[in-house]
């Protein structure tokens, strides 16, 4: 499992709405501001997380996008499976052997399986990390 930026924007948007879970729904538009993200990218990761059933939309005032389920049942291997990312072809010019590099992945995906959307925006999650509840609210 490769984790691109692509990855990362994604769990960082879906951190966001994790975070205004239960309150109002958010545009792609606030989003894309807050997280210093193209629109038109973050407009493309979105089409991904909705087709994977991980987000859904709201048409029309007060709009935008919610978690599609809690996201105690949203695991960051979802969020990134949701972007189709693949692993390197066999034959590539990676730096490690494609059996090796899918045994890696393999093992990563576990891991990042285990870990909940809500676990990431949990306070006491955050404040392991350095960052108050402050500074993700901001």
């Amino acid at each position: 499992m490769k984790i691109s930026s692509k990855g990362r924007y994604a769990v960082a948007a879906m951190m966001d709405l994790a975070l205004h879970e239960g309150s109002r729904s958010l545009t792609i538009a606030d989003i894309a501001e807050k997280q210093k993200i193209s629109l038109s990218y973050l407009e493309q990761i979105f089409a991904d997380l909705r087709r994977a059933g991980l987000v859904k939309g709201t048409r029309g005032p007060g709009g935008g996008y919610r978690l599609a389920k809690p996201a105690s049942e949203i695991s960051i291997a979802q969020i990134i499976q949701a972007l189709d990312e693949k692993y390197p072809n066999k034959g590539s010019d990676d730096y490690l052997p494609y059996e090796l590099w899918t045994g890696l992945s393999k093992r990563l995906y576990q891991f990042l399986d285990t870990i909940s959307l809500s676990e990431c925006v949990d306070e006491k999650s955050l404040e392991s990390l350095g960052l108050s509840v402050r500074q993700r609210q901001g």
